[in-house]
């Protein structure tokens, strides 16, 4: 945006004069034109100019299957891949903020269950290892369709609430059976697969899907 000056005012003089009277009102004129000629840039600048601006954030996915470490016992979700960051670094298994404020925080679990009977997982984070209240979400997976054929679920919520600098973010979960597909143990637990060709071609499906993003400063 191209910035102007207003002229220098005409010295007052002793006594009246139309002549002065008349300099000062051409100076007054020419600083409010060239002020009204700015004004439709600065309306634009203001209502919708955000793309200089770089707030904190972070997103994060994982390639692995997560398997829970037994039943009804709470297990920290993982990560392996940093999509995007910045004022945030990333662990396996936390987010630590190097800028307080007002963050919301969300997740996407894909929850699959190879049991022939429906199965509970509940999600929920911690901050500093403590369990933010009012944060836990249970995502009730339906028995497997038939067996080699299971169910999936997809474990989606988010949460917004303060965090100062060096609180260390993470997620939890736990289930009421926990399955394994290395044992294999039927049960649930979190599912990842690679990119396919065929019968359809598709991207890769992450384990766990995370991001934090800045919503406003600390009031």
């Amino acid at each position: 945006m191209e910035k102007f000056r207003h002229s220098p005012l005409p010295r007052p003089r002793a006594e009246y004069s139309e002549e002065q009277m008349f300099q000062l009102i051409r100076v007054l004129e020419l600083y409010f034109n060239q002020l009204d000629s700015q004004t439709p840039l600065q309306a634009e600048y203001f209502r919708g100019r955000g793309d200089t601006l770089t707030f904190p954030h972070i997103a994060a996915s994982d390639s692995t299957d997560q398997i829970a470490t037994g039943n009804d016992t709470p297990t920290v979700v993982t990560w392996d891949t940093l999509e995007s960051g910045s004022g945030w670094t990333l662990a396996s298994n936390a987010a630590t903020a190097q800028y307080a404020g007002v963050y919301t925080i969300r997740y996407s679990l894909q929850l699959i269950n190879t049991a022939n009977a429906e199965h509970d997982a509940t999600v929920w984070l911690r901050v500093n290892n403590v369990d933010v209240a009012n944060s836990a979400t249970i995502f009730t997976l339906p028995a497997r369709k038939s067996n080699g054929d299971p169910a999936y679920v997809c474990g989606y919520s988010e949460a917004t609430f303060s965090v100062d600098v060096g609180d260390e973010i993470e997620l939890y979960w736990a289930t009421d059976l926990a399955g394994n597909p290395t044992t294999p143990t039927d049960g649930v637990y979190i599912f990842h697969d690679a990119a396919q060709v065929s019968p359809f071609a598709r991207p890769a499906i992450p384990s766990a899907i995370g991001s934090i993003s800045f919503v406003s400063a600390l009031p």
